[in-house]
C-alpha cells in the first residue's frame, strides 16, 4: 500500500503555478539564501543529468509538521538567559509562519531528560513513599519556563501540535526506585496510566492540548547517568491495551498514543506492540540513532492504519565537519518524509556554548541545539539545524500532502502539495560532484539548474 490516495491526473494538472520562490544552501557561509531563477547555477551539459518528475496524482501521508523540543535546558536558556528582545526575536523566527520558519510540532519530555538542570518528575516523593492515587502530582516545574514558551509558540502558530514523552516514570513506580534504570513495576501500571491523564488535563488547563504521547522515550535503552527505563515490547503493549487506552477512553481524551519512540534498527519492537495492541495504538515514533528510515515503511506496510512519526534526531560533535552534519539533516529529513512520516522533529530547541545544561553527573555533552544561547555572553546564534529545518518547514505547511517525486541517491527529492494548492519540492545533491537537474511540476514551467555537491534547494511553486 504505497500510494495512500490516487486522484484523477487531469484534475490535478489543471492548476497553474506561475510564481516560484527558491532557497539554496551551498556551504557554511551560504545557508538558506533566497535566489531568483536567473541566479541559479546554469546546468552543466557535461554533468550528470537528473530529471525530477513531480506527480501530484500520487498522494501519500498528510503532514503534521516540523519542530524540536523545549527540554528543561532549552526552555531555561530561552526564557531566562535571553533578554526579552532576544526571546521575542527567536520565538518569531522559530514559530511565525510568515516572519519565521513556522515550526509546528513540539515534542517535550514529561519530566527530566538528559538535558535538564536536575532530576525531576511530576510526582517526586521521599525515598520509600508511594502515591498510587497521584495526590502529589504537579506540573509546577513546567509552569516556570516551558509552559510560557509553549503558549507564545501557539500564539505565533495556532496550528502547533504538542507531543509528550517521559524519559522515566517517577522513581517510586520503578524497580530501581530511581529515575535512573529499572523497569516499571506492574502494580503501578494503573497509576502510570493516570499519570498521563493528569499531564494531559493539566496542560489543557493552560490552553495547551496534548496531540500525542509515547509511553517511554527510547524503550530499549537504560542509561546509567540520566533518566531512562527499559520497557519491553510485550510490557508496553499490555500497558497500552489494558491501562493507558482505557484511561484515555474513560476520561474522554483524544490524545494519540504512539508506541516505541526509538531507533530504526529494532522494527520488531513496534511490530510486537502492534501485533498485541494495534487497536489501542495510533502510530509508531522513531529516532535516527541506529538503522535506516526504510524501517518506517516496513512497519507501516504491515500496519497501514497506524501513523508514522519521527520524534527525535540530534546532530552534534560526532559529525564534526559542517558539510557532513548539514548533509545528514537534509538527506535524512528527505528520507524520513519519503518513508511516510507525518512529522520531522529534531532534539533541543536551544543549548549553550557547552552543549548543555545537562543533568548532574552526565559528563561531556556532544549534542547541538537548533540555536545556541551563550550563557557567558548571552549571544544568540542560529545553527545549521535551523537553516536545514527552514528548507522544509517554511514551505511545507501543516496538512500538506506528500505527492509523487522521482528520487535517487544522486539527487534526493521530496514533494508536498499544500492546502492552498502550492507545491514545494526539496532537493539535496548527495553526490560528490555537481549535478544538472530538471524539475518537472504539473502546471509550471520546467526548471533547469546546476547543483553543487552536497547542496540543498527548496523550490516553492505557487
Amino acid at each position: 500500500m504505497e500510494v495512500l490516495k490516487r486522484k484523477n491526473s487531469e484534475e490535478s494538472s489543471m492548476r497553474n503555478l506561475t510564481n516560484l520562490n527558491i532557497y539554496e544552501s551551498n556551504g557554511e557561509q551560504s545557508l538558506y539564501v533566497n535566489k531568483t531563477r536567473e541566479e541559479l547555477t546554469p546546468p552543466d551539459p557535461k554533468a550528470h543529468l537528473c530529471s525530477i518528475i513531480i506527480d501530484d496524482s500520487e498522494q501519500y501521508q498528510e503532514l503534521d509538521g516540523f519542530g524540536a523540543s523545549f527540554t528543561d535546558s532549552a526552555a531555561y536558556l530561552i526564557h531566562q538567559v535571553l533578554s526579552p528582545e532576544q526571546r521575542e526575536e527567536l520565538m518569531l523566527r522559530l514559530f511565525d509562519p510568515a516572519e519565521g520558519i513556522g515550526l509546528s510540532v513540539i515534542r517535550n519530555p514529561m519530566g527530566a531528560s538528559d538535558y535538564a538542570r536536575d532530576f525531576y518528575s511530576y510526582n517526586d516523593l521521599p525515598e520509600g513513599e508511594t502515591d498510587s492515587e497521584l495526590a502529589s502530582f504537579s506540573i509546577a516545574h513546567d509552569e516556570a519556563d516551558i509552559i510560557p514558551l509553549m503558549k507564545e509558540a501557539v500564539r505565533l502558530n495556532p496550528q502547533l501540535k504538542l507531543m509528550g514523552s517521559p524519559w522515566s516514570p517517577p522513581g517510586w513506580m520503578k524497580t530501581s526506585g530511581s529515575m535512573i534504570g529499572g523497569e516499571l513495576i506492574e502494580e503501578y501500571y494503573p497509576a502510570y496510566a493516570g499519570y498521563f491523564v493528569r499531564y494531559i488535563k493539566a496542560y489543557a488547563a493552560h490552553g495547551l492540548p496534548v496531540y500525542a504521547i509515547t509511553p517511554q522515550n527510547e524503550s530499549l535503552y537504560s542509561p546509567g547517568h540520566y533518566p531512562g527505563m527499559i520497557f519491553p515490547a510485550e510490557d508496553q503493549a499490555r500497558f497500552i491495551k489494558n491501562h493507558l487506552k482505557p484511561e484515555f477512553v474513560k476520561n474522554g481524551l483524544s490524545t494519540k498514543i504512539l508506541c516505541y519512540d526509538h531507533n530504526w534498527d529494532q522494527p520488531e519492537y513496534p511490530l510486537t506492540v502492534l501485533e498485541q495492541a494495534a487497536e489501542a495504538v495510533d502510530g509508531v515514533a522513531w529516532h535516527w540513532y541506529g538503522g535506516r528510515p526504510t524501517a518506517q515503511t516496513a512497519v507501516f506496510r504491515a500496519y497501514p492504519d497506524t501513523e508514522v512519526h519521527f520524534t527525535e534526531g540530534s546532530g552534534g560533535e560526532w559529525i564534526p565537519p559542517f558539510e557532513q552534519a548539514f548533509s545528514n539533516v537534509m538527506r535524512t529529513g528527505i528520507e524520513i518524509l519519503r518513508n511516510y512520516s507525518k512529522s520531522f522533529v529534531l532534539w533541543n530547541m536551544a543549548l549553550d556554548e557547552n552543549n548543555g545544561p545537562t543533568v548532574p553527573g552526565f559528563g561531556k555533552s556532544t549534542c547541538r541545539g537548533i540555536v545556541t544561547v551563550h550563557q557567558e555572553t548571552r549571544e544568540l546564534t542560529y545553527t545549521l539545524d535551523y537553516y536545514a529545518l527552514a528548507h522544509f518547514s517554511k514551505h511545507i505547511r501543516p496538512k500538506a500532502v506528500r505527492i509523487g517525486s522521482s528520487s535517487n541517491e544522486t539527487v534526493r527529492s521530496v514533494a508536498f502539495r499544500n492546502t492552498d494548492g502550492s507545491i514545494t519540492v526539496v532537493l539535496f545533491n548527495d553526490s560528490e560532484d555537481e549535478s544538472s537537474v530538471e524539475v518537472h511540476v504539473p502546471g509550471a514551467d520546467c526548471v533547469s539548474f546546476g547543483m553543487a555537491a552536497k547542496s540543498a534547494l527548496t523550490l516553492a511553486f505557487q
